[in-house]
């Protein structure tokens, strides 16, 4: 059974945590940015899913979600590929977190450093902002 007020829960929190994401911009952490990215996206793209009646069938991860959206209502096209970008550029729930992603001695912390964090917010921002459109037009 589809919930639109359990999938507004889930984009309210997709939101906070895009704030909390932009408040250490510039901060020296640039993976803690980039993992509270991530987040956010997750819990958005958990969010849009609670609106299909199919819900309890949508896979777990970025990638596999934002391809079940997709199947799941065509007029979500091209998610998949903000969704590839955003990992491409760093926004990942390990990767950022663990130095075992990472060739010794580099630890997550100085991983990346040559990310443009405002950049990849403003496309988190862009994804949250379709999502939430699309639970809203159900």
């Amino acid at each position: 059974v589809p919930s639109i007020a359990e999938a507004q829960r889930w984009l309210q929190q997709a939101k906070s945590d895009l704030k909390a994401a932009y408040n250490d911009i510039r901060h020296c952490c640039p993976n803690w940015v980039l993992f509270k990215g991530h987040q956010a996206l997750e819990k958005a793209l958990v969010g849009a899913a609670l609106c299909h009646a199919e819900a309890f069938e949508a896979p777990v991860g970025l990638m596999a979600l934002s391809q079940w959206l997709e199947v799941a209502d065509p007029e979500l096209k091209g998610l998949v590929e903000e969704v590839e970008w955003l990992h491409f550029c760093g926004v990942d729930d390990k990767a950022t977190q663990y130095p075992s992603y990472h060739a010794f001695p580099t630890i997550p912390s100085e991983a990346f450093h040559s990310v443009d964090e405002k950049k990849v917010l403003k496309w988190v921002k862009r994804v949250l902002s379709r999502l939430q459109d699309h639970v809203d037009g159900v």
